[in-house]
């Protein structure tokens, strides 16, 4: 799978789902941007002023919920709803400034899916995100 999905065009609307996304106060909170997202991915930003660690280097936390956010958004980009089974991360090197998620589907079952995070500072890959989501019914 390549990390280089399709841009979003400037004249395409949010959909719904984005726009909830966009509300959920704990990304507002952290300054995660929706960049792009397609069926079954996303992209998205967040920038690292006030998130670092003691040693000056991004926050591990943060990554992650960087990380899970675009998961999220991913895995809800369809007709079905999910929520997160499991969800692990490997750090793979340090960083300080901005950083991208993308998210993309492994593969899909009538139960759940796989997705693959990797999160950049750059062209440098920072971590490697794995979640498993299920299925659940959307609220009405």
């Amino acid at each position: 799978m390549s990390d280089r999905p399709p841009t979003r065009s400037l004249i395409k609307p949010i959909d719904e789902e984005e726009a909830d996304f966009n509300r959920c106060e704990f990304a507002r909170l952290l300054g995660i941007e929706i960049v792009d997202t397609w069926p079954g991915g996303a992209r998205l930003r967040m920038d690292m002023t006030g998130k670092r660690n003691p040693i000056g280097k991004v926050h591990g936390g943060a990554i992650f919920s960087l990380a899970d956010q675009a998961f999220a958004i991913a895995a809800n980009s369809g007709e079905i709803s999910q929520v997160a089974l499991t969800a692990q991360i490997s750090f793979i090197s340090p960083a300080t400034g901005t950083l991208v998620a993308v998210a993309e589907q492994i593969s899909q079952n009538e139960s759940g899916s796989l997705y693959k995070v990797t999160v950049h500072e750059g062209d440098r890959l920072v971590a490697t995100f794995e979640g498993i989501g299920v299925s659940v019914r959307k609220p009405e």
